[in-house]
């Protein structure tokens, strides 16, 4: 009776509570996260803000003092005859830096995906022209493109095609664009190369041993199995040498100067603010730059982009 009555008081005391935790606040990682955070903010998120105002403003060192001016930047930078032949110039640069580049980057990374002694050597030579300055590459491809002891025109004289005495840049619009399209693939092939070649070391092997057991070919592997799973980093070779190619100035400055039948928008850029010292016409023209950038840089992920799940 006894132990019946210490089990009943027992089972009539009440519940005990148990307090919830508070989780401390850990303030180390914002403290190591707050100086990368504020130099970005410093070095691009500040000049980009004021890259956007000033360009609605007139700066002119010729022409003080600054005053708002609405959209007047914009409407004379379409009617700068220099600005629009520089920007169909960049559209080209676009066009070839882009196709070629991710073209040579999928036809390398695929010779790459499958081991073989030596590759690792391969891969290193292989960054070297994505490594070098593009000054530096300027000034060795205007060696190749010497009108007098270039390699090109040793070559054309070599094999009895002519004189081997022409000028190649400057001259023509379409060859001189051409010729330095050429070289900025040099540049942004290693690039696209290691991108899409990092794409292709993802896809299992087990799909390919599949593939052949179901009887397809090597171009039908490619087709369906290669490059739908390295779509993302095709997106990704894509995105950068877009980039590349609509802020292209080292090439074009180096190997043509400042003939007009190879200028680029960014080095119209260049010319608008420190040549002709019209800032908010430079302004207005890198946020312009800026805009196509993003826009077109978004719409191929859009349509070349697609989240791989195996």
């Amino acid at each position: 009776m006894r132990d019946e009555e210490v089990r009943a008081g027992r089972d009539d005391r009440p519940a005990r509570t148990t307090r919830p935790l508070v989780r401390r606040f850990d303030a180390l990682p914002y403290v190591l996260v707050a100086p990368v955070t504020l130099f970005i903010v410093g070095l691009a998120i500040v000049p980009a803000l004021f890259t956007i105002v000033e360009s609605f403003f007139t700066v002119n060192e010729l022409d003080p003092p600054t005053r708002f001016s609405g959209v007047s930047n914009f409407v004379e930078l379409f009617r700068n005859h220099a600005v629009t032949n520089s920007a169909a110039n960049t559209v080209l640069y676009v066009v070839v830096g882009v196709t070629l580049s991710t073209v040579l980057g999928i036809a390398m990374a695929v010779l790459l995906q499958h081991p073989f002694r030596g590759r690792g050597v391969v891969i290193a030579i292989l960054i070297l022209p994505w490594a070098l300055p593009g000054v530096v590459e300027g000034i060795l491809w205007s060696g190749i493109f010497d009108p007098n002891a270039g390699l090109i025109n040793s070559l054309i004289a070599t094999l009895h095609l002519g004189a081997g005495d022409g000028v190649l840049l400057g001259h023509n619009r379409l060859l001189t664009v051409g010729l330095i399209g050429v070289v900025q693939v040099w540049q942004m092939t290693p690039l696209s190369t290691l991108l899409i070649f990092a794409a292709l070391q993802l896809i299992p092997g087990e799909l390919y041993e599949a593939a052949v057991v179901d009887g397809a070919n090597q171009w039908r592997r490619f087709t369906s199995i290669t490059l739908p799973l390295a779509r993302p980093g095709i997106a990704v070779a894509m995105v950068q040498a877009l980039i590349a190619t609509l802020n292209v100035f080292d090439q074009p400055y180096v190997l043509n100067g400042a003939a007009s039948t190879g200028s680029s928008v960014t080095m119209e850029t260049y010319f608008v603010s420190f040549q002709n010292l019209n800032f908010g016409q430079g302004y207005a023209l890198s946020l312009l730059v800026a805009l196509v950038t993003v826009a077109l840089s978004l719409l191929v992920v859009r349509f070349v982009y697609r989240k791989v799940e195996l």
